[in-house]
């Protein structure tokens, strides 16, 4: 008997919820990590967000700041969480979902300066991308940042994301400065062999 093609898919509705790895856990994002959000990071993460960014590095700005995310439609934020201390150093969002194309990008990621070049981000990564593709069903998944930050280029061309193109004078940034966004992506043909890849970084 042939497979059956009519079998229908899970609705493509993307929710809260924890992922855990082995040396963090990605959560939704809350009151309850500003605290060690704020003694392990620094405002200068920031400095390149088109997006919202703390007003300043203050216990108060920081929460305004992490309930505001909680408000952006069509964003799911998270919380990179230390398993062994249960510290959050960083933080990642799931937004610009597209429920009609299986789509979604992963950005407004910041990671506190201590924990740049270790295995937070590649396996925030690797959490959220399975998530991505294998549990929601993604067909893509994008990423995007500013022309000027080369170590977030690295960073996402280490994971093994493609590089589309360049779009030009795309955001006006708080000081007014014309952005020029480097967009990223990776499709669902692509995910066995950036997973592999994760892996690879994390052992």
């Amino acid at each position: 008997m042939g497979q059956n093609r009519n079998v229908r898919k899970p609705p493509f509705d993307p929710q809260p919820v924890i992922l855990h790895g082995k040396t963090i856990r990605v959560e939704p994002v809350g009151a309850r990590h500003v605290p060690s959000l704020l003694k392990h990071g620094e405002l200068d993460a920031f400095r390149l967000f088109g997006t919202k960014r703390p007003a300043a590095w203050s216990l108060e700005a920081l929460a305004d700041y992490v309930t505001s995310t909680l408000e952006f439609p069509n964003v799911i934020s998270c919380a990179m969480v230390l398993q062994e201390s249960g510290d959050a150093v960083g933080m990642s969002s799931f937004l610009d979902i597209r429920p009609a194309d299986l789509g979604l990008e992963i950005g407004m990621t910041w990671i506190a300066p201590a924990f740049r070049g270790t295995k937070v981000n590649p396996e925030c990564k690797l959490l959220m991308l399975r998530h991505a593709f294998e549990t929601l069903g993604c067909e893509r998944v994008q990423l995007k940042t500013d022309l000027r930050n080369v170590q977030s280029q690295r960073a996402i061309e280490k994971l093994g994301a493609k590089q589309e193109g360049i779009l030009r004078r795309h955001i006006q940034m708080p000081d007014g400065h014309m952005r020029d966004t480097v967009m990223y992506s990776v499709v669902r043909e692509e995910w066995p062999a950036v997973e592999k890849g994760l892996l690879s970084r994390l052992t």
